[in-house]
């Protein structure tokens, strides 16, 4: 899917629509001892009848999430593009 790299949007901390940068938002690094993660490690363990493992079928692409930075005061604020999915974005 094709963006501009800048576009005019509202910035809630100026109150006024302004000219932002936008980019790709990026994952952050997992926390290995977070509770999720130790929940899904405890199941994995021992010999029970079904256990949760990691799946097998990957999805084909997301919904994809986009920052954006007002040039005026360099806030960032995140936003998801629409109702489309997809495998990736690409800015113009």
């Amino acid at each position: 899917m094709k963006f501009p790299k800048e576009l005019k949007a509202y910035c809630p901390y100026c109150k006024s629509h302004q000219v932002h940068k936008a980019k790709a938002s990026s994952k952050g690094r997992p926390r290995s001892m977070a509770e999720g993660n130790r929940a899904h490690a405890r199941s994995l363990t021992g010999h029970g009848s079904k256990r949760a493992g990691e799946k097998t079928v990957k999805k084909q692409g997301k919904r994809s999430k986009l920052t954006l930075q007002c040039n005026k005061c360099k806030k960032k604020q995140e936003r998801v593009v629409g109702g489309r999915t997809t495998k990736k974005m690409e800015f113009k």
